[in-house]
């Protein structure tokens, strides 16, 4: 039997689609409801979300990858965000991640085995001036070094 959405998640995505002038111009709200209810949106959610608003799973498979907002599966209770784009990266922030990643014994995308933290490579935090950067949660820890990063890793509860 597949998976069903359930009947809050429905209720809302009625909502949101009395909202906009078609079913499927409401599927960037839908994948944002549905993420949190369901934590992630992995491939039964993604069907699921296409059934809801008559549109074919490929494309909200291709808007849930296009956007990073979107999770594709379950992330750590802490979200590491490490910039490696062009500033960050010349002032070492390849070097960094790849720290960090050895730190907590994942690659980059991945989860620690206890569910702690999950690390990602960004493009850009929109810090360039205090590159390198990283974020926890949402919270900057600029002016990069391994030392300030393990104290923020450190500290996350």
């Amino acid at each position: 039997m597949a998976p069903t959405l359930s009947p809050r998640l429905e209720q809302e995505i009625e909502r949101l689609c009395e909202r906009y002038p078609t079913r499927a111009a409401a599927l960037l709200p839908t994948l944002q409801a549905a993420q949190r209810e369901l934590g992630a949106l992995d491939e039964a959610a993604i069907g699921m979300v296409a059934g809801a608003l008559g549109v074919p799973a490929v494309r909200v498979q291709e808007v849930a990858t296009w956007y990073t907002m979107f999770k594709l599966r379950p992330e750590g209770r802490h979200l590491v965000e490490i910039c490696t784009n062009l500033s960050c990266h010349l002032c070492g922030g390849s070097e960094l991640l790849d720290a960090v990643c050895r730190e907590l014994g994942v690659r980059p995308g991945e989860t620690t085995a206890d569910g702690r933290f999950t690390v990602r490579e960004v493009e850009c935090l929109g810090s360039c001036g205090t590159a390198p950067v990283m974020q926890i949660d949402g919270a900057f820890v600029e002016n990069l070094t391994l030392e300030k990063a393990t104290a923020a890793l450190q500290s996350a509860p």
